[in-house]
């Protein structure tokens, strides 16, 4: 199963969102990250915070969902609402649910507070990626509104 994360720019919270999800997969799932408007590049600290998890960032990139290496199965979008930020719809026959993270990215501050933004966007989609993982995943994959029904409930959770 392919999974798209998806968001605007793919320099923060979806790279953070991708290289968890394939830090934590089991065999057969695999994340790839997306924007609608990619910044081009990553944010060091999405960088910096995944090597102190212990999270390889070999490969990733920011990238547009324009060019797609594979046809997601399940496209789950982590733009939050501060700013009045946009969502971008993704267009296609695919499963998709809504895991809103605040952008990290706009925090303010001291180097420490900032550090906090990015420690929180991470521990929120870490906590929805475990406990998406706990799912009986191989029932779901079979029954597409119980599966989206709890991609839906994930997407409300707080660590």
């Amino acid at each position: 199963m392919n999974v798209l994360i998806l968001c605007t720019g793919n320099s923060c919270r979806s790279i953070l969102g991708e290289a968890t999800f394939n830090h934590l997969a089991p065999a057969g799932w695999h994340a790839i990250s997306a924007g609608s408007k990619p910044a081009g590049y990553v944010h060091p600290r999405s960088l910096a915070l995944l090597e102190r998890e212990g999270i390889s960032t070999a490969g990733y990139h920011s990238k547009s969902w324009d060019n797609l290496p594979v046809t997601p199965d399940i496209v789950i979008t982590v733009c939050g609402s501060a700013a009045g930020e946009t969502c971008p719809a993704y267009l296609g026959p695919v499963m998709r649910a809504h895991w809103g993270v605040e952008d990290p990215a706009h925090a303010t501050g001291t180097d420490e507070e900032i550090d906090a933004a990015f420690m929180k966007a991470y521990r929120i989609l870490r906590h929805r990626i475990e406990t998406f993982f706990a799912l009986p995943l191989e029932e779901l994959k079979n029954d597409p509104a119980r599966m989206k029904a709890e991609l839906e409930r994930i997407g409300t959770l707080l660590p």
